[in-house]
């Protein structure tokens, strides 16, 4: 098993988990949700589990009790496959009157809210993790702290020693927790492979809806090209209809599904510095694409 490198939101889910009675861990697949939740969970339930699957999720209709028996915190691992467990864990937390007692771990909305009758406050809290930073994947010093810069400190003096080749390997690489761990063209093949996954499988699965694969990959290199514009939806879909006709109905179709799956998300303005209409990417994924399709694989090479 490889080494756990710990994440900066390590120490916020240590305080949630004390602090309520159950904790929602929300993010992109393949993020480190799972692996992070393990290093605090004393049992755990794999819904996705194959041989067990079916059973959990129709034990979820008969018996969500039964699902959440097990040593505290228990980490209950895409949770969304069985909405119903959302009352069941709040429910519980209830009853127990006790702190810590679940961790939930989803790499997607609930298709189906219709089942789910509480909202979970003051019961269940919420923490979204993205793909690593370079402080996490070890590779940068953090010398300069973003806190310390946006809190007014301009006695701020650091030193890196990536260079540009390097800089946008990393920004092709992205900050997945396992290719953090390659180099080279493996490492750059996993944002592809990831892109390839969601334009071909992931968003049809993640509400039933198949969609086209072509126009869907359009819309992702035009998201690319725009993201820290200020564009909206209607340049998005004037910039695709270049090479696919697509209504804005499928382009707002698009950003509600993706958002959902977590691969974008929208970015607060930050008071009057950061003013953006655009959603941003929770992580390089897209950034890496476009990189891809602009031929930088030779430049990184050199």
């Amino acid at each position: 098993m490889l080494d756990y490198l710990p994440r900066v939101s390590d120490e916020l889910l240590k305080l949630k988990i004390e602090s309520k009675g159950a904790v929602l861990i929300e993010g992109a697949k393949w993020c480190g949700k799972t692996t992070s939740a393990l290093q605090f969970a004393k049992s755990v339930l794999f819904m996705q589990q194959p041989e067990n699957k079916a059973q959990n999720i129709l034990m979820a209709d008969i018996s969500p009790k039964t699902l959440l028996a097990g040593e505290n915190p228990r980490l209950i691992d895409e949770w969304q496959l069985a909405p119903k467990l959302w009352d069941a864990v709040r429910f519980e937390v209830d009853q127990r009157h006790a702190f810590g007692q679940f961790i939930l771990t989803g790499s997607a909305t609930p298709p189906d809210w219709s089942v789910v009758s509480h909202t979970g406050t003051g019961r269940i809290a919420r923490l979204i993790m993205r793909p690593m930073s370079l402080l996490e994947s070890r590779e940068s010093s953090g010398e300069i702290s973003l806190k310390d810069l946006f809190s007014g400190n301009k006695e701020l003096v650091g030193k890196s020693d990536i260079d540009a080749s390097k800089l946008a390997f990393l920004a092709c690489r992205g900050g997945w927790p396992m290719s953090v761990k390659l180099t080279g063209l493996s490492a750059l093949l996993q944002a592809r492979d990831y892109v390839d996954s969601v334009a071909e499988s992931e968003l049809s699965l993640a509400d039933n809806t198949r969609r086209d694969e072509y126009r869907l990959r359009q819309f992702l290199r035009s998201y690319a090209r725009l993201v820290g514009s200020q564009a909206g939806a209607p340049q998005i879909q004037r910039d695709i209809s270049a090479n696919a006709e697509v209504s804005d109905k499928t382009v707002y179709e698009y950003l509600r599904v993706l958002k959902g799956i977590f691969v974008i998300e929208d970015a607060p303005a930050q008071k009057r510095l950061f003013v953006l209409r655009i959603q941003d990417i929770s992580s390089t994924l897209l950034l890496g694409l476009l990189l891809w399709d602009l031929d930088l694989r030779t430049f990184l090479r050199t």
